[in-house]
């Protein structure tokens, strides 16, 4: 049992990796290349950015709580489970603190798109630090897939 969830963890450190790098950086540029409309590829780029950050709850969950059933307490101490509980603290913020107040601001600009509005400072700022967040959060899902194998 202890070896098949380990190669669920596994997969699910795959999954949640590769969700976000695909979509964050290779979809997403390829929508806003290719999409004219930036107000569409934006509202598509948030709906596949809520997508990976549902399989990034489920992952990140699971994660923590195999990290705990394995090792107790002593899941404090490793690294891993540190990275992974950061990992899910940024999708956390994320999805439910900055996606969010993005879109009260495109709300508040209807019917002017939130870039040509008063609100495209605020917007801006909020997209730079989801964008930082989620950079962060790529880098130590390049780590936890580096280190899976060596615990």
């Amino acid at each position: 049992m202890k070896k098949l969830s380990q190669h669920l963890a596994t997969l699910l450190i795959t999954a949640w990796v590769g969700s976000l790098w695909s979509v964050g950086y290779l979809a997403v540029p390829v929508l806003f290349y290719a999409q004219p409309d930036r107000q569409l590829a934006g509202m598509l780029a948030g709906q596949m950015f809520t997508l990976v950050a549902y399989v990034g709850m489920v992952c990140g969950m699971y994660l923590v709580i195999h990290h705990i059933s394995l090792s107790g307490r002593a899941a404090l101490r490793l690294t891993l489970f540190w990275v992974v509980t950061v990992m899910l603290m940024i999708t956390l913020v994320l999805q439910f603190g900055i996606q969010p107040g993005m879109a009260n601001l495109k709300l508040q600009a209807l019917p002017a798109d939130v870039m040509h509005s008063a609100l495209a400072d605020r917007f801006k700022m909020l997209h730079g630090v989801s964008s930082i967040l989620y950079l962060i959060q790529s880098l130590l899902g390049i780590f936890l897939v580096i280190r899976i194998h060596r615990t």
